[in-house]
Order: C-alpha cells, then sequence, then structure tokens
C-alpha cells in the first residue's frame, strides 16, 4: 500500500470532496477514486459514501481508519522533514492563507525580512475569507493561518501577534472628518460601509457601535477591506476600519482618517495553526520571526 494513497484517503475526508483531494495531492479526480478503490478492495469495506449533493462522506469504517491512521501519516511526514533538513539552512515553502487586510498591509515588511535572511525559504500566500483560513488549516491546505481576532477552536493553535487600531474613515470633505474629539456616538445616523456580518471585525465594530448608542445605517456590507475603502471614497459612506490598512489612501489624500475619543479601539492578530500537525523547519522559522516582528512586547 503506497504513503501516497493513504495520504490521499486523509484529504479526502478531511475536505469532503474528490477535487480538492485531487488538487491536494496533484492528481485527476480519476486517480483519486482509482485509489479509494482500491483502499475499500483491500479491506473488503465501503470507506466512502460519495453523492452529489453531500460530497464525500467517510462511513463509520472510514471515520475509525481515518482516526488510527492519520496521527501516523503526521509523524512520519514531520519525520521525514526533519531527516531531510540540513543543518543551518533554512529551506522549502510555507503556505500561508491570510485575510487581506493583514495580509496585503501588515506582512509585507515581515515577508521582505525573513526572504533577506534566507533566501531559500519560499513563502506561499493565498488571501482567503476568515471562514476559509480556518479551514484551510483544519484540512491542511496551508501550514499558518493569520487572521484578525482569532478564537480559540479545539483543534487548533492560537499565537497573538499584536493588534490593529481601528479608525474613523470618510471622504476628505465629510462632515465629522474636521470634528475634533470625534466619538463613537458622533457616527448615529450616518451610511454606514460594513464588512460581512460573518467577519469577526463587522462583529466587534457592531458591539462598539451599539454599546456607544449610535444607530449607523448599512448601506453596504462587503468581504474585503479594498472594496470598503473604494466605496467610502466614492462618497458611499463612512466606516471604522483598521489604520494599518489606510496609509496609501491617506498619503494620496483621497481618504482622511481620524483617531475616536474612545481609542485605542485594537483588533487582535493571531496565527493559527493545526495542532495535530508539527510545523516543518520553515514554518516555525516564519511563525519566530512573525512573533518577533509583530507580537506585543
Amino acid at each position: 500500500m503506497h504513503l501516497e494513497t493513504l495520504k490521499t484517503f486523509c484529504d479526502l475526508v478531511e475536505t469532503g470532496s474528490l477535487s480538492r483531494a485531487a488538487k491536494l495531492n496533484r492528481v485527476t479526480q480519476s486517480a483519486v477514486s482509482q485509489q479509494l478503490r482500491a483502499l475499500e478492495a483491500r479491506y473488503g469495506k465501503r470507506l466512502v459514501d460519495r453523492a452529489p449533493r453531500i460530497g464525500a462522506q467517510a462511513t463509520e469504517a472510514g471515520r475509525s481508519f481515518y482516526g488510527e491512521l492519520k496521527p501516523l501519516l503526521d509523524q512520519f511526514y514531520a519525520l521525514e522533514g526533519r531527516l531531510r533538513e540540513r543543518p543551518n539552512v533554512v529551506a522549502g515553502s510555507v503556505r500561508v492563507a491570510t485575510v487581506y487586510s493583514v495580509g496585503l498591509h501588515t506582512l509585507p515588511k515581515v515577508m521582505k525580512k525573513s526572504l533577506a535572511a534566507h533566501p531559500a525559504l519560499g513563502l506561499r500566500l493565498e488571501y482567503r475569507r476568515t471562514d476559509q483560513v480556518y479551514e484551510a488549516c483544519l484540512r491542511g491546505e496551508c501550514d499558518l493561518g493569520i487572521v484578525a481576532l482569532p478564537s480559540k477552536r479545539p483543534q487548533l493553535e492560537v499565537v497573538p501577534l499584536g493588534h490593529d487600531e481601528l479608525v474613523f474613515v470618510a471622504p476628505r470633505e465629510h462632515s465629522l472628518a474636521k470634528k475634533k474629539g470625534l466619538r463613537l456616538a458622533d457616527l448615529d445616523g450616518q451610511p454606514f460601509i460594513a464588512f460581512d456580518r460573518d467577519i469577526p471585525t463587522r462583529k466587534l465594530v457592531d458591539r462598539l457601535l451599539r454599546r456607544a448608542g449610535a444607530a449607523v445605517t448599512y448601506v453596504m456590507e462587503l468581504d474585503n477591506i479594498e472594496t470598503i475603502k473604494r466605496s467610502v471614497e466614492a462618497g458611499i459612506g463612512v466606516s471604522l476600519l483598521p489604520a494599518p490598512a489606510l496609509s496609501a489612501e491617506v498619503r494620496a489624500r483621497t481618504l482622511v482618517t481620524r483617531k475616536l475619543a474612545e481609542s485605542p479601539i485594537e483588533r487582535p492578530i493571531g496565527v493559527i495553526y493545526r495542532k495535530s500537525r508539527e510545523l516543518s523547519s520553515v514554518a516555525r522559522v516564519f511563525l519566530e520571526l512573525l512573533e518577533r516582528e509583530l507580537a506585543p512586547r
């Protein structure tokens, strides 16, 4: 029995998708099906149910097989990685999934330093929605995830990386842009552009506005910070956004930011990774650099 077949089976159970398992293992969906049939023939049991609407779901026997097999595979690949490591040389790829507001505006400086210190280190950065970053970590599609307001989950480790400050943002000509001592309560009745309701930063902003008694009018709900900034520039509404993500617009004088009287209003940033998966040496090096550059002191 080939290790590749066993890994493909685990990926299929974790993702619930033939296409995703195929992509992770760089094979065709047909090859995944063939490997699964070979496993089921070997053990004389159906391990995965396949149906168009529900996708691929492990049977009772499949779940039992996966539960015993997965830790063994993780241990083997961790051992293999250690044996291949060359002393004093950091080489290999780190797969990082992150949200736009952190990946585009907080990570570039750290990435530049890591590549300067370790030229053989490869960074594969993917931008995803917050819920998709968690899924990618749990499914083994990335080594590290970086999110705002990280939440504790039983299968994930969380490493704090400091905070972003949330500030008021508006077009330069907006009436509140010149107000001194701006408070959250001053946003009452304002047209407001927000993140989608399932995004943690939106939930934080909603709580802050509610606590301040500011009943804003939500005119747009969007899933990424770049679109929100363009909408504020167009004069559609105001917003509360992380300050690091606004530096380019402030320099270009297309937007104005104001700290609020309640400042600092902060949202935590953190790294997440799966507890059951031993990090490779390059992932550990990158994580250490992130902590050194971004973690609170």
